[in-house]
C-alpha cells in the first residue's frame, strides 16, 4: 500500500498512516511519503506506541520516506 501524504501537515499524514494499518493485514508494508517534518516524529511514536515496525526511513531535501510493517494485533486492542 501506498500512501501520498506530500503537501499535507500534521495530523493528516498520521491519520492516514493509521487508517492504512486498519485496512492492512498482519506483515504487510505501508509506504508513506510525506513532506511534513514532524512526520518524522509522528511516524517513530506511532510505531513504537503501536508495536508496528519502522523498516525503512529516508530524508532527502524536505522529502520523507518511510516503509512501515503491520505487526499484529494493535497494543490498544489488546487491553479491551
Amino acid at each position: 500500500m501506498r500512501i501520498k501524504a506530500e503537501g499535507l501537515i500534521c495530523p493528516e499524514p498520521i491519520m492516514l498512516l493509521h487508517k492504512a494499518v486498519q485496512e492492512a493485514k498482519k506483515g504487510d508494508k505501508i509506504e508513506l511519503f510525506a513532506t511534513d517534518p514532524s512526520t518524522e516524529r509522528d511516524v517513530n511514536r506511532f510505531c513504537e506506541f503501536l508495536g508496528h515496525k519502522l523498516l525503512k526511513k529516508s530524508i532527502e531535501s524536505g522529502n520523507f520516506y518511510f516503509v512501515i510493517q503491520k505487526d499484529g494485533e494493535q497494543k490498544n486492542e489488546r487491553e479491551n
